[in-house]
């Protein structure tokens, strides 16, 4: 089983946000725990569908990663452009606020 990471929209906002280790969801991918079986992917599946019995998010799924550097890096097409925010301008979504702290999760 290749590297996983649960993914799901703000049931608010709807910002795509990941599951960090310490159960806070964060908008930011770096933040995401990684898992690699199926126990700990059945984990992160656990974690949320308890999210949106929370109604904190919507649409939480695993999503393929790699490793680098320690950190997780989308491997699909969708994931990576789910991760980096709109494809039309760089002023707006994540990629303006690139360089700011992944730190501060939500939830």
């Amino acid at each position: 089983m290749s590297l996983k990471v649960i993914t799901a929209n703000l049931l608010r906002e709807g910002d795509v946000v990941y599951l960090a280790a310490d159960g806070t969801w964060s908008l930011w991918l770096d933040d995401a725990e990684m898992v690699d079986g199926a126990d700990g992917a059945a984990r992160l599946e656990a974690a949320g569908e308890k999210a949106v019995t929370g109604l904190l998010v919507i649409g939480p799924y695993l999503m393929d990663v790699t490793e680098e550097a320690g950190r997780p890096k989308p491997i699909g097409t969708r994931e990576k452009i789910r991760a980096k925010g709109p494809t039309t301008h760089l002023n707006f979504g994540k990629q303006a606020m690139h360089g700011a702290s992944g730190a501060g999760g939500i939830g």
